[in-house]
Order: structure tokens, then C-alpha cells, then sequence
């Protein structure tokens, strides 16, 4: 190959690409920053001969959250300008693509449900009006689910508790999209993919609770379930970890011949972690059959996407260094949801390798009972969220096809609260975080070995068990 027939870098890279900066940005300073001693820009700095060379200072950037307490609302980073954010506007390529041919993907906005409730484009169609009932009756459980449960974190009975409030689409809908036999690798944010999967309500909250019929036995934190059975791997509270771990898995089916696929999860404050690269590499490597989610709530704990995002315009474009098909997805429309995730884990499953999605979405609650929003975000940012909230536009769409209306609603909402409000009360008569009858301290040696070792047998004899 001739340097003339490479092609110029400013021909393969979109614009949102050449405004990476590798390094931090770089700025003239030579005096305090803001004040009156502050030299201009191109002013040569006393004392600094470099100075008068054209040479300049490092300066740290620190990423700020585009509005402030006090400040109009705005999200300018939601829809990018020359790639489609319309509802309808993007293409939906064969599943045998490969990466770079659609790395504009990766900064437009897949998205199918319009402001008026219609599906258009060429996602949309997926699923039956009986399907997206069932998928609206899901996340309207999650949501009574989540209510209930940090109502009784409040009244003392779990210590810990996270909802997930404006993303119970992303959850729900990709579960519809898998099969028996694969497996979620998940955060501990996606208690959809269990209720989506009719995971009895009775168990998680024994869990919660960590009562006598806790299934982990107390061995993790509140919200940190397992099941093997309903394709949810043990959850863990180190960031990034699942990445890697799906990755693993999905070599492993793929090294037995099978055509399970695996379902990688992590928020984007974690993709600033070592663990989230590593798991790219080996999937771009070995074409694993996995999907890599990225669930952009916008907020990771007190600080803002930007910071784990860098300087790059969207962090589905992380996979683009990578060779992986990377997609942005409005993650609050139930539809796309379900469509491109049904398309990625078709594509891993007809060995194609693997797939990154990033789901643009909105915690609309807290972090977790642990933390106070109103200290670090604007008030009113969450009901200003330019996507809107996932049921609402669910239940429009279902009226707009005539398939609901405000009388099957307000049923289907009663039913899930009383389901929630009845699986609290089964769960409660075996003992909460407050009770006397809770899980006994002697379960802490359980499930750790299948022959208990001496130092095990020896530290169980000294606590009396």
C-alpha cells in the first residue's frame, strides 16, 4: 500500500472524533487564573523566557455539567448536529455489519416512538400491541416495586435500597429480547431484567430484607440478587467487574460450541474504569457473543456523565477504537429498546461478535437512599428530561393503536401495586433488617466451599456454630 492510497484522517473520522483531545486541553496561564495579574493570552510571562518562544503552559480541564443550581435547563449534548436524532431517522443495518462502516451509529439517536405516540422507522414493528401490553405491565411493576421498597428502607426494614425511576424501559425490554440459557451480567440498577422474567417479588424482597429466607443467606448487600435460573449473575458492588466477567462467559459458549449469548451491564461513571477496556479488548479480539450495555442515567452518584465521557461527544463512540458495532439509543422508548436489542443479540448469536449500546436515559431518583440529588442537579432537571418518562410514552402509543386506555390503565396499576403490597407482606412474615428472627450469624459459613477447610471449621467452632 502507497501513502496515497491511505485514506485522510479527516475523511474517516467524523467531526466529533477529531475533538477528542488526547490530553488534557491546554491553555495559557502564567499567573493565577481570574485575576487582575493574570498576563493575556499571547503576552509574553515575566520571567519565563519560554514564554517568548510561543510555548505554553499545561492547564488542568475540569468537565462541568452543562447547567448549574439557578440556571436554564438544557441538555445540548442530547442530539448532535449532522446525525439523526428524529424519531424514525436512523438506519437499521443487516445484523453481519461490522463496526466501522456504521460508526455514525454511534452519534445519532436510534429512536421509534414519536411526540404523538406513533411507531415509525425502520425499527419499529418488533413487537405485537399483546407484547407491548405485558412489556408496560412490567415496568409498571418495577416502578410500584421500587416505590414500596424505599418506603421500607425509610421505615427501617433493609438498610439500603436503589430504584430505578425513568429507566424502567431499558431493563424490561432487554430481557424480552433474550432467551433461556443466556446470561446478565448486571449493576444494581436493573432489577427489571428480573420481574420482566417473572423472578418472584417474595424472593427479592427476602433478599432485601435479609431475612431467614434471604436466598444469598446474607452473604451480599441489599439489592444484590442471583439466579442463575433467570439468567442474572451474582451481582456485584464493584464497579465495572461484570464487564470482563460477560466477556469471560461468552468466550466460554463460544468455546463449548454453544449459542448462548452474554449480557454485559455497567452505568457511565464506570466506563472511567480499567475493567470496561479490558472487557473491549477481549471481546473485539475473540468476537464474543455478548452485548455491551452502557446505561447512560446521565449522573453517576454526584457527578455528572462528562467526567467518565472525556472529551469524546457520546460513549457509544468508546467502542469505535475498539472495531465493535457501536449504537446510541433513546433508552426511554420501550420499542427501540427492544429492537435494537433483539438486533445485537441476534448478531452475537449468529456469530458475529460482539455489540456496544449506550442507552441515553435519566435517573430520575436519587442514587440510592444514601444519597440527596438536590446538592449536586438542578431542581425540575428530571421532569425537563427531553425524552419524557418511559411508561408515559408506552401508555401513549398504546392508546394511539387503541389497545389501552385510561380505565385499563388505572387497573393495571392498582394490580401492580397490590401484587408488590402482597409479596411485602409474605416477605415481612419471615423478618426484616429489625427482627429477631432475621438470618442466622452462623450463615456466613455457607456456600463458601463444598468441604468446609479446617481455618473455616476452626472460626465456626469459636463463635459457637
Amino acid at each position: 500500500m502507497k501513502y496515497s492510497d491511505v485514506q485522510p484522517f479527516s475523511e474517516i473520522y467524523p467531526d466529533e472524533l477529531t475533538s477528542c483531545r488526547i490530553f488534557a486541553k491546554l491553555r495559557t496561564m502564567s499567573g493565577p487564573v481570574g485575576t487582575p495579574d493574570s498576563p493575556a493570552p499571547d503576552s509574553p510571562a515575566p520571567g519565563n523566557p519560554a514564554s517568548n518562544t510561543g510555548a505554553r503552559t499545561p492547564r488542568l480541564n475540569v468537565p462541568e455539567p452543562g447547567t448549574r443550581h439557578g440556571e436554564a435547563l438544557k441538555f445540548d449534548d442530547l442530539a448532535i448536529e449532522g446525525y439523526p436524532a428524529e424519531p424514525g431517522g436512523a438506519e437499521r443495518p443487516p445484523i453481519d455489519v461490522e463496526g466501522w462502516p456504521i460508526r455514525k451509529m454511534s452519534f445519532s439517536l436510534i429512536r421509534v416512538l414519536d411526540d404523538e405516540g406513533n411507531a415509525v422507522g425502520p425499527w419499529a414493528g418488533s413487537l405485537t400491541p399483546e407484547q407491548l401490553i405485558e412489556g408496560l405491565e412490567d415496568m409498571l411493576l418495577v416502578r410500584a416495586f421500587d416505590a414500596r421498597m424505599l418506603r421500607s428502607q425509610r421505615q427501617g426494614k433493609t438498610s439500603f435500597y436503589m430504584q430505578s425511576l425513568g429507566e424502567e424501559a431499558i431493563a424490561c425490554a432487554h430481557r424480552k429480547a433474550l432467551s433461556p440459557g443466556d446470561m446478565n451480567f448486571p449493576t444494581y440498577r436493573q432489577q427489571g431484567l428480573l420481574i420482566a422474567d417473572d423472578y418472584p417479588l417474595v424472593t427479592m424482597i427476602n433478599q432485601i430484607y435479609s431475612n431467614r429466607h434471604d436466598p444469598m443467606k446474607g452473604h451480599q448487600l441489599p439489592v444484590m440478587y442471583s439466579s442463575k435460573e433467570h439468567g442474572f449473575f451474582t451481582l456485584s458492588g464493584n464497579l465495572a467487574t461484570q464487564y470482563i466477567q460477560a466477556v469471560g462467559w461468552a468466550m466460554a459458549s463460544a468455546i463449548r460450541g454453544d449459542d448462548k449469548v452474554a449480557s454485559a451491564w455497567i452505568g457511565d461513571g464506570a466506563t472511567a474504569e480499567s475493567d470496561f477496556h479490558a472487557g473491549l479488548v477481549f471481546a473485539s479480539t475473540y468476537q464474543a457473543p455478548v452485548v455491551l450495555n452502557i446505561v447512560n442515567n446521565q449522573w453517576a452518584i454526584s457527578t455528572f456523565q462528562g467526567m467518565a465521557r472525556g472529551e469524546v461527544a457520546t460513549f457509544a463512540a468508546k467502542g469505535l477504537g475498539f472495531g465493535i458495532p457501536s449504537l446510541r439509543v433513546d433508552g426511554n422508548d420501550y420499542l427501540a429498546v427492544h429492537a435494537v436489542s433483539k438486533w445485537a443479540v441476534d448478531r452475537a448469536r449468529a456469530g458475529h461478535g460482539p455489540t456496544l449500546i449506550e442507552w441515553v436515559t435519566y435517573r430520575a431518583g436519587a442514587h440510592s437512599t444514601s444519597d440527596d440529588p438536590s446538592a449536586y442537579r438542578p431542581a425540575g432537571e428530571a421532569a425537563a428530561w427531553p425524552l419524557g418518562d418511559p411508561i408515559d410514552r408506552l401508555c401513549r402509543h398504546l392508546v394511539r393503536i387503541g389497545a389501552w386506555d385510561a380505565e385499563r390503565h388505572a387497573a393495571a396499576v392498582e394490580a401492580a401495586e397490590t401484587a408488590v403490597r402482597e409479596a411485602e407482606a409474605t416477605a415481612e412474615s419471615y423478618g426484616t433488617l429489625r427482627s429477631d428472627d432475621a438470618a442466622s450469624p452462623a450463615d456466613i459459613f455457607d456456600d463458601l466451599y463444598a468441604v468446609a477447610p479446617p481455618h473455616i471449621r476452626r472460626q465456626r467452632q469459636q463463635l459457637g456454630y
